[in-house]
C-alpha cells in the first residue's frame, strides 16, 4: 500500500468509523498531504514503512525552517498539529489496519508556550452588547447574538447552525451537538432570552435558522436553509460591534466563549461544571481558563486571609 493510498483510508476512517467534524478531518488531510509530498521529493512511491526515526527527524527540521508564500514561519503550535496528525495516522495502521509501522509514540511532541486566553470584563462585555441599534431588525438579531454567545459559551458553528425548533425560551435552554457529536445542553440567561423573544417576534419569516441573512436574495427553499447566517458572518458581526466599542482587545466569538468561562469561574463555579458547559472532552482543556483567574484569587486572598486583614487592620 502506498503512503498516499494509506492517508486516504485514514482520511475514511475519521469521517466515516470516528464522525470527526468536517474542519477536523480537513485539517488532517493538509497535514498529512504536506507531509505526503515532501516525503515523495525523496522517494517516488513512498509507503508507510518507510516512516522511520530517522525520516521523523528530517521532517521536524523541514517544518521548523518551512516559510510560506507570505515569507511566514510556521509556528510551533502548528508544527505540532503536523506531529499530531502523523501520530493518529500511524496509530490507525497499528491498531485498526495491523500493520509494522513507527510506533506513534516514539514520535514527541515539543513543549510549546503556555495557551493563554483573551476574555472581557464585565464593564467591556456590556458595552459590547449594547452596541447594537436595536430599532431594526438585523440590531435586534446581532443583540440577540452577541447575549447568545455570551449566555452559553457556545462555539460560533454551534451558533450558527441553531434552528428556531432548538429554544425553549420558557425553560432557556437548549440541546446542541458539539465536536466529536457530543450533546449537551447550554443555558440562556434571562436577558439572552428576552433577546431572542423580541427577534423572533420582529421576523415575518418561517426560515428555519434561528440567525438569517437579511442582504442578498431571499431563498425560502428547504425551510429558508441558505438564509442562514454563516459562522464566518457571525464572526463580522462581533467584530464590527467590538470595534464600535473600543475595545481593548480583538474579539472574536470565541473572545465570548473565553468570556463565558471566566466570568463563571470567577462567579465560584467549579470546573467540571464548567468543562460540561463547554463541551470539553477533557478536563485539561478547561484548566486553560483557571490561569486568567488568578488575579480574582489574590483579591479573595487578601481579602480572607488571616494575616493580610490584620496587616490592613494595624
Amino acid at each position: 500500500m502506498t503512503l498516499d493510498e494509506a492517508i486516504r483510508q485514514f482520511i475514511e476512517y475519521l469521517e466515516v468509523e470516528k464522525n470527526f467534524s468536517s474542519l477536523t478531518i480537513n485539517a488532517y488531510q493538509r497535514y498529512l498531504k504536506r507531509f505526503s509530498e515532501w516525503v515523495a521529493e525523496a522517494s517516488s512511491s513512498p509507503t508507510p514503512q518507510d516512516i522511520d526515526l530517522e525520516l521523523i527527524r528530517r521532517y521536524r527540521l523541514y517544518l521548523a525552517r518551512f516559510t510560506g508564500a507570505n515569507g511566514a514561519r510556521l509556528k510551533k503550535v502548528t508544527q505540532n498539529y503536523h506531529l499530531i496528525a502523523l501520530r493518529a495516522f500511524l496509530r490507525y495502521l497499528s491498531v485498526q489496519r495491523d500493520m509494522p509501522v513507527l510506533s506513534p509514540d516514539k514520535i514527541e511532541l515539543p513543549k510549546s508556550s503556555p495557551r493563554t486566553v483573551t476574555f472581557l470584563g464585565s464593564e467591556e462585555m456590556e458595552r459590547l452588547v449594547s452596541s447594537p441599534d436595536t430599532s431594526e431588525v438585523t440590531g435586534l438579531r446581532d443583540r440577540a447574538i452577541l447575549e447568545t454567545l455570551f449566555s452559553t459559551g457556545l462555539r460560533v458553528s454551534e451558533l450558527a447552525r441553531l434552528n428556531r425548533d432548538q429554544i425553549d425560551l420558557e425553560g432557556k435552554e437548549l440541546g446542541v451537538i458539539g465536536k466529536g457529536s457530543k450533546p449537551r445542553v447550554v443555558f440562556l440567561s434571562d436577558t439572552a432570552a428576552e433577546w431572542i423573544r423580541r427577534y423572533l417576534q420582529s421576523r415575518e419569516d418561517y426560515f428555519k435558522p434561528l440567525f438569517i441573512r437579511y442582504s442578498g436574495r431571499e431563498d425560502s427553499a428547504k425551510g429558508g436553509e441558505k438564509m442562514r447566517l454563516t459562522p464566518r458572518s457571525v464572526q463580522r458581526i462581533v467584530a464590527k460591534y467590538a470595534k464600535q466599542s473600543f475595545l481593548p482587545v480583538k474579539a472574536s466569538p470565541h473572545t465570548l466563549r473565553h468570556s463565558f468561562a471566566t466570568d463563571l469561574l470567577i462567579g465560584g463555579a467549579d470546573i467540571r461544571s464548567v468543562q460540561e458547559m463547554l463541551g470539553h472532552k477533557s478536563i485539561t482543556t478547561t484548566q486553560v481558563y483557571t490561569h486568567v483567574t488568578d488575579r480574582h484569587l489574590k483579591e479573595v486572598h487578601r481579602a480572607f486571609h488571616g494575616r493580610s486583614k490584620k496587616t490592613k487592620n494595624e
